[in-house]
């Protein structure tokens, strides 16, 4: 029988029994006949008494003769008991030999043992193989799981990053619309009030003029009495003063090439401060005209008149060499 006829085993009709059982039976029934015999012989060999009387008679009647004196009787000695006879020891019957191995028995047996230990060692393989399996899927299952809540946490924060970067661009593009309407504003503002500056300087500096001019056609000692030059314009000399209080606040890097003009026209308040200050008519080198713009600005309150005023509006030209 090989390995592939070993399914078919559990099919075969039953092995013939041993022969273990039939010299079992046979010792069982000698060991009752011994005892059967021996139960015999100790039931013949107890003694039996017998007790037996007779009468004699003659044939011809005779006298009878004188009784005899019979000697007592002896007293005959009482029979001894039997000894009861030895339990006769029932003979041990020879064991029977071992039967004969079954090779043939012998080898089906380890082939079913073998087959059987095949069957265990697969059936652990294919539980082991099951549970590396279900260990593997449930791996791939937490991987892909994992996996997409990556994906969704990026997938939101990308949303959320697009909704910030969208509300940040609709407030930068609203701040960029009110800056340009400020600007244009302010631009506006700025052109009209340049525009009344011009104006108002035009309009000062021909009443300057007018005044310089009175000033220079009026006539009159220190009594006179005169309105001309009373209600003339600053000072000569404050315009100097305006100048030598600006000029030491001039800070330029470097030499001027000529002694070019810078005109500045400068907004004052009534008690001297600078309001604002602007280049009427450039040098031509802006660093110069950058340059006279701070120093205004550094100078922050302008001195008052001899007649103790601040004219509102002044122009002022700065040279380099003056």
């Amino acid at each position: 029988m090989n390995a592939k006829s070993a399914p078919h085993l559990e099919f075969a009709p039953p092995a013939p029994p041993g022969q273990q059982r039939a010299w079992l039976i046979a010792g069982l029934a000698h060991l009752v006949l011994f005892m059967a015999l021996g139960l015999a012989t100790a039931w013949k060999t107890q003694p039996q008494t017998v007790q037996a009387e007779a009468e004699l008679w003659s044939a011809i009647p005779q006298a009878a003769a004188p009784r005899r004196q019979e000697p007592p009787p002896v007293p005959q000695p009482e029979p001894q008991p039997a000894p009861e006879p030895k339990p006769v020891k029932p003979v041990k019957p020879t064991p029977p030999p071992p039967p004969a191995p079954d090779l043939a028995q012998e080898r089906l047996d380890a082939q079913i043992a073998l087959e059987k230990k095949k069957q265990q060692d697969k059936k652990k393989e294919e539980q082991k193989a099951a549970e590396l399996q279900r260990k593997a899927l449930e791996k791939q299952k937490k991987e892909a799981q994992e996996k997409a809540d990556k994906q969704a946490a990026a997938k939101e924060k990308k949303e959320l990053a697009e909704k910030a970067l969208e509300k940040k661009k609709a407030t930068e593009k609203a701040k960029a619309e009110l800056d340009e309407k400020k600007r244009k504003q302010e631009q506006s503002q700025k052109a009209a009030q340049a525009k009344a500056d011009d104006a108002q300087a035009d309009a000062l500096r021909k009443e300057n003029l007018q005044r310089m001019q009175g000033m220079a056609g009026a006539s009159g000692g220190p009594n006179a009495s005169g309105a001309a030059l009373k209600s003339s314009g600053p000072s000569a000399s404050y315009a100097g003063r305006l100048i030598g209080r600006i000029k030491p606040n001039i800070t330029y890097p470097g030499d001027v090439v000529g002694n070019v003009r810078a005109e500045v026209e400068v907004r004052v308040a009534p008690d001297g401060t600078i309001q604002s200050r602007r280049i009427v008519q450039s040098s031509g080198n802006k660093t110069w005209d950058d340059a006279v713009l701070r120093a205004i600005d550094k100078t922050e309150i302008l001195p008052k008149d001899t007649d103790g005023r601040v004219p509102p509006l002044i122009v002022l030209g700065f040279r380099p060499l003056d």
